[in-house]
Formats: structure tokens, C-alpha cells, sequence
């Protein structure tokens, strides 16, 4: 398999990710329900994703869908600038967790769309006079983040800093 060649401008970076279908169960997609929707993502060098579909679409609960992965990396996007801004502002973080949530919403003719994702990180910074820079910069990680960029509906967040608990 060949991948095509394409042309990369100064400021741009490629990105190849292979995904291949291994849900035929024999009859291929001779029916709706004839075929599972498991597939396998392989990055080079990576380990590999299982996916499937949300179980909503007949996929398998124990895989990784795509609009999980879809929050996902709007979630760990928004994390990566906000921790190399905090580094720049001096906002000291000692943990980071979110707990991101998205709304997909289907239409008449079976398709749909994202409506939202919220993000909702907690910050634990090193000392409680962070706390109002580390709330602010949140704010300028989503202005900056490359998927959120991408994306053609709201990405929220409910941020909270707090300092570490003795």
C-alpha cells in the first residue's frame, strides 16, 4: 500500500495514519447486520488502537469509537498547550486530569454531527497563588490548540486550580 505523495509547505506537518477493516465475518457487508464494525488502527512506530463502532451503531463496547477519539484529542490538545503555557508563565502544575464530555446529535437522514464538547480539566498547581494564572490560561490553550481550530462546533471548559492537598 502507497500512500500518496504529497507536496508538505514550510509551517505544515503530515500526519499518516492506516485503518483497516477486520470485521468481515465471512459475507462481507451483504447485510447490516452480516458484519462487525471492528477495525484496527495502526500509526508507525505506535501501538496499535482497537476500534470499533459506539455500541449505539452495533460496534463493541470494549473498542475505541471515533467520536471517543474525537474528545480525546480535543481534550489532550488543549492539555499540551495548557501545560507548555503554564511552564512559560511560571505556573508550577503537579497534576492534570480532565474529564471530558461531548454531544453528538443525529439528524433525520441517519447522519449527525458534534454540537459541543466540554472540557472539563482539574489543575493541581504547587502553590495556591497560581491559581487565578492557572484558571486564565486555559482560555489561550484553546485559542492555540490545533483541533479545537479544526473543529466546526463549540469547545468549552469548565476549568478549576486547585493546590495540592498536605
Amino acid at each position: 500500500m502507497t500512500a500518496n505523495k504529497i507536496k508538505i509547505m514550510a509551517g505544515q506537518h503530515q500526519y499518516s495514519v492506516n485503518v483497516k477493516w477486520t470485521g468481515n465475518s465471512g459475507e462481507g457487508t451483504s447485510d447490516y447486520k452480516s458484519y462487525s464494525r471492528e477495525h484496527v488502527i495502526s500509526i508507525a512506530n505506535k501501538i496499535d488502537i482497537l476500534g470499533s463502532s459506539d455500541p449505539a451503531f452495533r460496534g463493541d463496547i470494549t473498542k475505541h469509537n471515533p467520536e471517543e477519539l474525537l474528545i480525546s484529542s480535543l481534550s489532550t490538545c488543549h492539555m499540551l498547550w495548557y501545560l507548555h503555557l503554564c511552564s512559560q508563565a511560571g505556573v508550577v502544575v503537579m497534576e492534570y486530569v480532565d474529564s471530558a464530555i461531548g454531544i453528538m446529535a443525529e439528524d433525520s437522514n441517519g447522519g449527525g454531527r458534534f454540537v459541543e464538547v466540554t472540557l472539563n480539566p482539574i489543575v493541581t498547581v504547587a502553590e495556591a497563588a497560581m491559581i487565578p494564572d492557572a484558571n486564565k490560561l486555559h482560555k489561550r490553550a484553546n485559542e492555540l490548540c490545533f483541533i479545537a481550530n479544526s473543529v466546526n462546533f463549540s469547545v468549552g471548559h469548565n476549568p478549576r486550580a486547585v493546590e495540592p492537598q498536605v
